[in-house]
């Protein structure tokens, strides 16, 4: 007997410190379930999202809702947004039972994982770049400002700071390796500093007598990089400033308010502000309320609608060891380059993750636009200044630099 819905798992975290994005992460799975019901399921039959709290996103608690999710609910596939901590722990269960499993951790060690044994982890999908491709896509953003002629660095100079935590870290190594090839020196760092911290002044004096033309810190907590920059501030230098992520919250703004007013950010998923990006956040937010965020909640919307694409076009899914149909729809996730409201999703062949425009490909139809952003009014939106052709605004020099002269 064939079931009457097919049950998707999402593990999102719905408490702990991460629950606003996990509320969001929620709302894009329950989004796109609807829009494909509406449609008429997957091949006929409707998919029914189940949900599973990640908590603090440990790897105790994403490997138990794993198991639950396939072991209770008999998932067939697991599509999320991102849980920071469990390291590819919950690859075990998954590749145990043969299930799909799509999402957005930003972590280099799914290319290792995957790479490490190709046919155990067939069903382990990343939908956005690895935390990785910040590094070098940073420098090529800045050197296109260089070379474009909207800015004209003081020197070839940049400063790297970064957070204790492994994705920190592997962004600062990755930024400090790409620098030559684009032109740059690294003059500071890659200093690690032990976060969470308010306090910046130590590493700020250091950074400051090296006389940079960028300074980037790419740890992503949004209070720690507000007291960053209002430290920064207290004697600014002509540099221009990168804050990792965490800028992007307006939570960033709300502690910063005018002396964040310059900061550059970026993500290397987002939702991008063209007409189908427009049209999915007005769906959004009808659907969900104003208070909601379609911006965090596209991760997880995207990744569905790309899953149950695939598997139409795999002939159906299948639950806990269905191991021979679910290779047909990884091998059709591999297949077919998706258009989302982010952007493109073409997965790497042997990565089995989103390849980043345009540091990676450059073609923008064929990458995931890795989007910076500059906060020109704090009580607005950010703009949106690169990558072209996905910009709507353009890079404005700091007022920092500019009172200096």
């Amino acid at each position: 007997m064939v079931d009457a819905f097919i049950p998707i798992g999402s593990m999102v975290p719905l408490t702990g410190p991460s629950a606003a994005d996990g509320a969001e992460f929620r709302k894009g799975v329950i989004l796109a379930a609807e829009e494909v019901n509406a449609r008429g399921g997957l091949l006929g039959r409707p998919i029914k999202p189940i949900f599973a709290d990640t908590g603090r996103q440990g790897a105790e608690d994403v490997v138990a809702a794993a198991r639950a999710l396939i072991g209770t609910h008999k998932v067939h596939a697991i599509v999320n947004g991102y849980n920071i901590g469990p390291q590819n722990s919950e690859y075990e269960p998954v590749a145990e039972a043969g299930v799909i499993y799509i999402h957005a951790n930003t972590l280099l060690q799914h290319h290792d994982t995957v790479m490490s044994d190709p046919d155990r982890y067939f069903g382990c999908f990343m939908t956005d770049p690895a935390d990785y491709w910040y590094g070098p896509g940073f420098l090529k953003f800045i050197s296109w400002l260089r070379d474009s002629g909207q800015w004209k660095p003081s020197s070839n100079r940049i400063a790297i700071v970064s957070g204790s935590k492994p994705y920190s870290i592997v962004i600062a190594q990755a930024m400090a390796a790409s620098a030559a090839k684009f032109g740059w020196r690294v003059s500071f760092g890659p200093e690690i500093v032990q976060t969470p911290t308010s306090d910046w002044r130590e590493a700020l004096d250091a950074i400051r007598a090296t006389e940079p033309a960028v300074i980037a810190n790419t740890h992503f907590y949004s209070g720690d990089l507000a007291s960053f920059q209002l430290q920064f501030m207290e004697r600014p230098t002509d540099s221009l400033v990168y804050l990792q992520y965490g800028a992007m919250h307006q939570s960033f703004s709300d502690i910063a308010q005018g002396k964040g007013v310059g900061v550059l950010t970026s993500t290397v998923i987002g939702l991008l502000r063209d007409e189908m990006g427009q049209s999915f956040a007005s769906r959004y937010v009808a659907r969900f309320g104003e208070g909601s965020t379609p911006h965090i909640g596209c991760q997880s919307y995207s990744a569905l609608h790309h899953y149950v694409l695939a598997a139409s076009l795999a002939g159906g899914s299948a639950g806990p060891g269905g191991f021979e149909q679910n290779r047909k729809v990884a091998k059709a996730l591999k297949a077919v380059i998706y258009r989302s409201v982010s952007g493109t999703i073409r997965y790497d062949e042997q990565w089995q993750a989103a390849a980043p425009y345009p540091v990676v490909s450059q073609d923008p139809s064929l990458g995931l636009p890795h989007l910076f952003f500059q906060i020109q009014d704090y009580r607005k939106p950010l703009a949106l200044i690169a990558p072209e052709p996905f910009n709507t605004d353009r890079f404005v020099l700091p007022f920092w630099i500019d009172a200096r002269g």
